[in-house]
């Protein structure tokens, strides 16, 4: 179940909030109670088969976090060792199993169907257990506050990662109000539109794009920009719909994306794209290898696993592992080498570069396979001509979507709240954000009545 479905918006929705608030704010006991039922369920629909994990994760952590209450380590690395055991047999059995046996192993290769949302939820899982045994929280006695946290709809397939510690006390002492419904139900209006509008429109303009052989050069980087703008308004959409939903029931989860095609390097990319990702494993795997403390020689390894790492939770695959090192080496050269040189060139220099640089990345990312990854990049620097007949095709069909993407992209929404506060027009700012979200509901409607295609990128993370 998606949140840009008939299914999520006419038949989950509604019937979780009006059940949800017909129970009295004294009871939010109960209507934790009502939170978990649809959040299991709204996991159900997505996959019934793979409940029992979901069900298995939140028991394991729970334990888990009791253990580990009183710094016992072996509990710890047991907990932990549990929940990537899960993570590596549902995620990479397959993908192990198929490069051992091209080695020339006589193995079989297990079928195993990825549950969804396993990365998301498995992390928010880890960092419960970690946070505890660090005595950063108490372990919550009651397993129902653990499988909330871990069960809980809006974040639970596709992010962002929510810290235990940040939705801690909104489980056991939130109080819901009319401004935090209302500002919520905005966010949702406008991530779904995000996704509606821009990501799915975008997205057939890079399907045809990578489907297409050969495609000229042209093309192909029209191709990769249509990709790039899809894959952030999916995923930033998604998240801005999942804080949003949170906010209607009285959570504050924090902000996954900054602007990140703002960025003038990669490390401020990184800064502002999937913060919960960057977050988590700057704070549970970096530091505690030692991060920047240890030496130059440790510092360069500590930053390449971290990546080879987020290669990997990305997808069990070679072009996601290729992908994780690109960005690592790239880190590396920006805080070894190139760095200081980049911060002294002029601004749009450098906003050109790191705009380079991820748009090649996300063709290591959206290629399935290293074959494909050569073929599309090879195409990008002209080794099947210019392809400019093809270009103007794509602009005539998808110009539209690339132009409003690109403006969508950049703070123009803040840029014109800021105006506005600075007049004191704050009528015009809620009504225009009303009738502006009510707007693109409407279109986002239309869109859906109209699709076909309507998948979430991340939901297969």
């Amino acid at each position: 179940m998606v949140f840009s479905s008939y299914t999520f918006l006419f038949y989950f929705l509604p019937p979780l909030l009006i059940l949800y608030y017909l129970i009295p704010r004294r009871s939010l006991g109960g209507r934790n109670l009502v939170l978990l039922a649809f959040s299991l369920f709204f996991y159900f629909a997505g996959g019934p088969r793979h409940l029992p994990l979901m069900l298995l994760s939140i028991a394991i952590n729970y334990v888990g976090g009791l253990l580990c209450a009183k710094r016992r380590r072996w509990a710890l690395v047991l907990t932990m060792a549990v929940n990537l055991g899960l993570l590596g047999w549902f995620k990479y059995a397959g993908f192990v199993g198929e490069n051992l046996r091209a080695l020339g192993l006589p193995l079989s290769v297990p079928e195993v169907v990825l549950p969804i949302g396993i990365s998301f939820f498995t992390f928010q899982g880890m960092s419960y257990v970690i946070d505890v045994y660090r005595g950063d929280t108490p372990p919550a006695k009651n397993p129902l506050q653990v499988a909330l946290y871990i069960a809980l709809f809006p974040q639970l397939v596709a992010g962002p990662i929510v810290r235990y510690t940040t939705v801690a006390e909104e489980l056991v002492s939130r109080r819901e109000t009319f401004d935090d419904f209302a500002a919520g139900a905005l966010r949702f209006s406008f991530g779904l539109a995000k996704k509606m509008l821009l990501a799915n429109n975008l997205s057939l303009m890079a399907d045809e794009a990578f489907s297409t052989a050969p495609i000229g050069a042209a093309a192909a980087w029209l191709g990769a920009i249509a990709y790039t703008g899809q894959i952030y308004f999916d995923f930033s959409g998604y998240s801005d719909m999942a804080i949003g939903l949170g906010r209607m029931f009285g959570f504050h989860f924090e902000e996954n994306f900054n602007y990140p095609y703002l960025s003038k390097s990669v490390t401020e990319f990184w800064r502002r794209w999937h913060m919960s990702l960057s977050g988590w494993f700057r704070d549970y795997v970096y530091i505690p290898l030692g991060g920047s403390r240890a030496g130059t020689a440790k510092q360069v390894r500590n930053i390449l696993l971290v990546w080879t790492l987020t290669g990997l939770w990305h997808g069990a695959a070679w072009n996601f592992l290729l992908w994780g090192l690109y960005f690592g080496v790239l880190l590396l050269g920006e805080k070894f080498w190139w760095g200081k040189a980049l911060e002294r060139a002029p601004s749009p220099l450098r906003h050109l570069y790191a705009m380079v640089i991820v748009v090649l990345g996300w063709v290591l990312f959206r290629c399935e396979g290293l074959s494909a990854v050569g073929s599309y990049l090879g195409a990008m620097f002209g080794l099947s001509g210019a392809g400019w007949g093809q270009a103007l095709y794509f602009l005539r069909q998808y110009g539209v979507f690339l132009a409003v993407g690109a403006v969508a992209s950049l703070p123009v929404k803040d840029a014109l709240r800021a105006a506005l506060q600075r007049r004191k027009a704050e009528r015009a700012i809620q009504w225009g954000s009303a009738l502006a979200g009510l707007g693109l509901l409407g279109l986002s409607f239309l869109q859906l009545i109209s699709s076909t295609a309507n998948p979430f990128i991340y939901y297969r993370f």
